[in-house]
């Protein structure tokens, strides 16, 4: 009994350290003045109201989202494929992929950053500060997420004999992995797409180096408005964080 209650004291201590912060951001965006009081004056929609009417807010959050669909659909166009073709045909890779795919978390960000600037800065493939170089990028950050929960997927059903018995009823390989393996991949691929998504529309360190203010993405539009309201970076950040609690359920909703 002592036990169940002192883990019950932690965790609700550290769902109110989680907690509060957020509830403080969350009620400075709807204040209309906050002055030496415990709680604001008066609360308002307004900078909200604002920020929504702000084109160069729309389209920055517009082109935010323009780049993560952009390399989820080009990562699983490559990646899904490539999963199929390491458990159906060379298992043994599997090893590789597995360290391979832990390169983007190893290397610092700013090193990858530099690195991909002396190669794409000029020459015959100038494409800095377009988003071209963030989808290349992002492909790399969201293979991790990708590949880890696809061979999970693929782990948990038998590949092989689902092909073959796909192969004895007339069907070709593609025709089966089509009609056969994918549909077994959708909750995993779901999930995995959806986690990318989130972790990718909240890059600031890539998006601030490749691109900057030539494509001003949503991370990079907050941090040149930091100088401007607190209350308007607030609901800045609400917003952003209330759109990644909605995609954080909906890939609760699909890992089920």
């Amino acid at each position: 009994m002592r036990a169940e209650l002192y883990h019950r004291s932690v965790i609700a201590v550290l769902i109110l350290l989680l907690t509060v912060p957020v509830l403080a951001t969350l009620l400075y965006s709807l204040s209309a003045h906050w002055g030496a009081t415990i709680l604001p004056d008066d609360l308002s929609l307004n900078w909200y109201l604002q920020l929504w009417q702000d084109s160069a807010f729309l389209a920055a959050f517009g082109r935010s989202l323009a780049v993560c669909l952009g390399t989820l659909l080009l990562s699983t166009l490559i990646i899904v494929p490539a999963v199929f073709v390491v458990f159906y045909r060379f298992p043994g890779l599997d090893k590789l992929m597995n360290a391979l795919i832990l390169i983007p978390f190893a290397v610092p960000p700013v090193v990858t950053s530099v690195g991909l600037l002396n190669i794409y800065a000029d020459g015959p493939i100038s494409i800095t500060g377009t988003p071209w170089i963030l989808v290349g990028c992002y492909f790399t950050i969201a293979l991790p997420f990708m590949y880890r929960s696809l061979a999970n997927s693929l782990t948990s059903i038998n590949v092989r004999d689902l092909m073959d018995a796909a192969h004895l009823l007339g069907a070709s390989t593609p025709v089966a992995f089509l009609q056969v393996i994918l549909p077994n991949l959708r909750k995993g691929l779901m999930a995995s797409l959806f986690l990318a998504f989130s972790f990718l529309l909240g890059d600031f360190v890539f998006a601030n180096l490749l691109a900057g203010s030539h494509y001003e993405t949503l991370q990079v539009y907050l941090y040149n408005m930091r100088q401007t309201s607190g209350h308007f970076t607030s609901a800045i950040v609400m917003s952003y964080f209330l759109f990644t609690l909605f995609l954080t359920w909906l890939t609760a909703r699909f890992s089920k």
